[in-house]
């Protein structure tokens, strides 16, 4: 995370604000589906063609977008906003990928009956929920392909999956939020478990 605190201390082009708009806006229009729908193309904008952060500082800004209260794509947004150009980015990233889907409700919501009885409309947004679908899934291939592969990163991520599997079956009243507290838990615990025993290895030589 050096390399996104280093941000803060660069001298940021004023070029970069109406990019970071732009680029956002792009991502608030063209993907549906919500935030995790958005990963994809928030990778690919951020990532891969503009490079303002690595994968990893990807992944990082995705868990905290996810803890934090809010969507997740706002949160994306405004942090990566923010680490490229302080406060004047995260208001432009924000607002840009905000804008496209305030202006789009706006507009249906002022004639909704007549919008979902337009059978074009509907038939497209048949294809649309189950092209949404296929979107969150390659989001979540890729995250899990390029995440750390350790034992304990694995093992957690197969049993929340069947964890969540399980809820989704049985339709458990458990939160999403409670099983990522009580890996977040895990981890922690694991971690300190490491540091207690490296810490006996260390006295006893």
């Amino acid at each position: 995370m050096n390399s996104l605190n280093e941000c803060n201390d660069k001298k940021i082009p004023g070029s970069i604000i109406p990019d970071l708009f732009l680029s956002f806006f792009k991502i608030g229009l063209f993907t549906f589906g919500g935030g995790l729908a958005m990963l994809a193309l928030t990778e690919e904008q951020c990532v891969e063609k503009k490079h303002w952060i690595t994968h990893d500082e990807m992944m990082y800004v995705t868990i905290i977008a996810e803890s934090t209260p809010g969507p997740i794509a706002i949160n994306c947004a405004t942090f990566v906003g923010y680490q490229q150009a302080g406060l004047s980015g995260a208001l432009a990233a924000t607002v840009g990928v905000v804008f496209p889907s305030f202006f789009i409700i706006y507009l249906i919501s002022m004639f909704l009956n007549q919008f979902l009885e337009i059978k074009i409309i509907a038939n497209a947004f048949k294809g649309i929920k189950a092209a949404v679908g296929i979107i969150i899934l390659d989001a979540a291939v890729m995250m899990i392909r390029k995440m750390n592969k350790d034992r304990i990163t694995q093992g957690i991520m197969l049993v929340s999956f069947a964890a969540m599997f399980l809820i989704q079956i049985f339709s458990w009243n458990f939160s999403s939020i409670s099983l990522m507290i009580i890996a977040a838990i895990f981890s922690l615990a694991l971690y300190q478990i490491n540091v207690i025993r490296h810490g006996k290895e260390k006295r006893e030589k």
